[in-house]
């Protein structure tokens, strides 16, 4: 009997020992990357664009020059040439009579409606991205902070991130130190209403330094989806 025992024991020891860091250990490790990489990338501006569609469709689309001011802050200034998109049906009613005028007054109306919503799901975008560190402490404070299964590359799944009921899934690179994906289901005003998923794609520049090159979120029940890519980054200091 005790040989068993003791063959067990041998046996289990290297699973244990093989389980790897634990969630504290990994988020610390990220909010240290996250720390780096944003001090890193306090140095350059970059441009970003952000298209807004509706079925399909891009209703808005603009770009702003950005860069971190003093007080740690992104500041944007808005590019000349931002504007809305026309829409197909805008262009139809701008040389038609009658049903065309009308037709393009029910598109503006409802373009109009949908506005105030759309800015909705834009916003939410900057909520989650960049990473914050800070929602980070929170949450492993909170013990909202879990391993997440996976091959090669750290995981770490993160729930009520911003908004009660809502995840986060970070993969991250614990060897280059670099996060590998970033993923979130959220959602605008109400859960299973109006649900939210987020997709981030890292880009890396020539010094290492890793960015959000595309984020898009889409809004499946309204069926709007915001996409903003960054790119243009240059070296200010």
């Amino acid at each position: 009997m005790k040989l068993t025992t003791i063959a067990l024991l041998a046996l289990f020891t290297p699973v244990v020992a093989a389980q790897g860091p634990s969630p504290q250990e990994r988020a610390t490790a990220i909010k240290e990357s996250l720390a780096q990489n944003q001090a890193a990338l306090r140095t350059y501006s970059w441009i970003e664009t952000t298209e807004i569609s509706l079925k399909g469709e891009v209703k808005k689309k603009e770009q702003k020059q950005c860069s971190y001011g003093a007080d740690g802050k992104v500041q944007k200034t808005p590019l000349a040439g931002s504007a809305p998109a026309p829409s197909s049906s805008q262009k139809e009613g701008r040389g038609g009579r009658g049903r065309g005028r009308a037709k393009q007054a029910i598109v503006e109306n409802k373009v109009e409606d949908m506005k105030e919503y759309m800015e909705q799901v834009a916003a939410l975008v900057h909520q989650y991205v960049p990473p914050d560190p800070q929602k980070l402490q929170a949450a492993q404070a909170a013990g909202n902070l879990s391993v997440q299964p996976s091959s090669g590359a750290a995981g770490l799944s993160v729930k009520d991130y911003v908004k009660p009921g809502d995840s986060l899934s970070i993969g991250f690179d614990p060897a280059a130190k670099k996060l590998t994906s970033f993923n979130v289901k959220s959602y605008v005003e109400k859960p299973k209403d109006d649900d939210v998923t987020l997709a981030v794609t890292f880009g890396r520049l020539a010094d290492g330094t890793s960015y959000a090159e595309q984020t898009v979120l889409d809004a499946t029940a309204k069926k709007i989806q915001v996409k903003v890519t960054n790119s243009g980054y240059k070296k200010t200091s």
